[in-house]
């Protein structure tokens, strides 16, 4: 005889109770805990952020939401009435567990202070209100630390990343010269998608490589963002702005490896990496130009789980082959996959078989227990945000990664799947069978997320590469020949003297060089919207004509 639910068994109204889980005791404004890099008045970020965590009288965590709308609220003012500010506070984001998510975005800097009140009802939560003694500075104020290591502190930035340690791993020292040399050689071409950047004295240049390199947007913006919180080390790089890794030598051969930073990296190359443009951007821009972004997310994440459809799903474009397969799997089996392509552009020939479906919004991706990760040209960068949301990952074995992957950990933070899919099924199968277990490594895999990608721990990840590759270049200069004063000079006086005074029309075009004159760029804005100021070497360097680069910013 088969056994029935206990649910089941149980008289109409307590077994609804059973199934729904026993309601939470009231939440206790006092015993509710406030914390949060947004406390801070050092941690200047785009978006400032905290958390709560709703705690009932008898001091125990809640687990989900309170019943009906939620009655916290943040009201955050000026120390000084004589101090009028902008400062947007939207409602808190409720994360389905317990916990909430309070952000503010500040349009001027406070020279007195803030006043932050956390509220339940109007009863104050915590250690309410919280003083931050000015001044507190604003995303655009050219404000940077002097201090790198005190900056490091305030962020609680991590002692190690160990996918920095594992890339730099590869680059013991750094050749300038033959960097300097090669990288335009061999990847500056006309195909070529790679900025060369020189920070000098907290001043950012750039100059462009080949004719894809329109995303220097995103690499400038973080720089010149990044510039403006904390001084810099001087130091020269190279950015590739295209999707594939690019340095595939190894360590031993010669000659050796080139030191190219990327957004994506993979087993078979030596690229160093840093977050990718998207959650890059998406950090600057939360709360302004984009509604995806790592804070968002975490507010948004659909149905409790009980109340998610238990289907596997994916929406995206036809950048991998697999994915195509993923729909024709969808088609035979619609009780565990739901798969669509959304856009056609590598696999045009295959809409009319396949069809095409309706856009959906990411939000709406967790109305679904299970989340389909699957490679596009490279890394799916849609990766972090599945991972903050409260479904169970699916995620294609595969040959790329991005800057945080190295701490997760398959069948503890998600469910490994096959390169060729062909374990997808029984994997869904799996997680219906076992929806305790699904749900325990959604949530494990969740809250590693919700640590690793930390918007200020993104700052905190660009400034260790810079900080690591300009101890490697110092290390070089210190090591190198007496035979070549360049190169013992140290590495700030080196640059100092590779770089002259900008010279360039306002359009960004080359002027004669008679009509060279100094210009700078003062806002972030007029960086992003052209070049307004290059630089030229001296012709210092034999093996080289004078090369031209772009002033993208400096911090004041």
């Amino acid at each position: 005889m088969r056994r029935l639910p206990r649910a089941a068994l149980l008289p109409l109204p307590l077994a609804l109770l059973v199934a729904a889980g026993a309601p939470e005791a009231p939440v206790s404004a006092p015993r509710s805990l406030v914390w949060g890099p947004g406390l801070r008045a050092g941690v200047v970020l785009p978006v400032r952020y905290f958390y709560l965590q709703a705690v009932n009288s008898a001091g125990q965590n809640l687990t989900r939401s309170p019943p009906g709308q939620t009655l916290f609220k943040v009201v955050i003012k000026s120390l000084s009435p004589k101090e009028l500010v902008r400062i947007h506070v939207p409602k808190p984001l409720d994360r389905n567990d317990g916990t909430f998510l309070m952000r503010y975005r500040m349009y001027e800097t406070v020279s007195e202070g803030l006043k932050i009140e956390v509220l339940y009802g109007d009863e104050h939560v915590d250690q309410s209100p919280y003083i931050l003694q000015g001044p507190v500075y604003h995303e655009y104020c050219e404000c940077p630390e002097g201090d790198p290591q005190a900056w490091q502190k305030t962020l609680s930035c991590p002692a190690k990343e160990p996918q920095i340690a594992k890339d730099f791993a590869s680059f013991p020292s750094i050749n300038l010269l033959q960097m300097l040399h090669e990288v335009p050689k061999r990847f500056g071409d006309e195909r070529g998608a790679i900025v060369h950047y020189t920070i000098l004295n907290n001043r950012i240049y750039r100059r462009s490589l080949g004719k894809y390199t329109d995303f220097k947007m995103f690499s400038d913006e973080i720089l010149l963002s990044l510039a403006r919180k904390v001084l810099l080390p001087d130091i020269e790089f190279y950015i590739n702005l295209g999707d594939w890794p690019l340095e595939h030598r190894h360590v031993n051969e010669t000659p050796g490896p080139l030191p190219i930073i990327s957004w994506c990296g993979s087993v078979d190359s030596r690229d160093i990496i840093l977050p990718t443009y998207d959650i890059t951007h998406s950090t600057l821009e939360a709360m302004r130009g984009v509604t995806n972004d790592l804070l968002s997310i975490q507010g948004n994440t659909g149905p409790s789980w009980i109340n998610k459809t238990e289907k596997a799903f994916f929406r995206g474009r036809d950048s991998r082959e697999e994915r195509l397969q993923l729909v024709q799997l969808s088609k035979e089996n619609p009780h565990l996959l739901d798969a669509g392509i959304t856009g056609y552009f590598f696999f045009q020939e295959k809409e009319k078989e396949l069809g095409k479906a309706k856009l959906t919004g990411f939000f709406d991706f967790f109305k679904y227990k299970y989340q389909v990760n699957v490679d596009g040209t490279v890394a799916a960068y849609r990766y972090p945000y599945l991972m903050l949301g409260d479904s169970l990952v699916l995620k294609q074995d595969s040959t790329y990664y991005e800057h945080f992957y190295m701490a997760l950990t398959p069948w503890k933070h998600y469910v490994p799947i096959k390169r060729n899919l062909s374990d997808l099924l029984e994997k869904v199968k799996w997680a219906k069978e076992n929806d305790g277990e699904a749900k325990k490594i959604a949530k494990e895999g969740q809250l590693a997320a919700r640590e690793l990608l930390q918007p200020h721990r993104l700052f905190c990840y660009y400034y260790g590469v810079l900080q690591l590759s300009s101890n490697v270049h110092f290390r070089n200069t210190r090591s190198a020949s007496p035979a070549n004063p360049k190169y013992v000079m140290g590495w700030s006086s080196f640059l100092s003297q590779m770089i002259t005074r900008p010279c360039a029309s306002a359009s960004g075009k080359d002027l004669p060089e008679k009509s060279c004159k100094s210009a700078r760029i003062d806002t972030p804005a007029s960086a992003s919207d052209g070049l307004n100021a290059s630089l030229q070497t001296e012709a210092g360097l034999r093996w080289t004509q004078s090369r031209r680069l772009t002033w993208t910013g400096r911090a004041r």
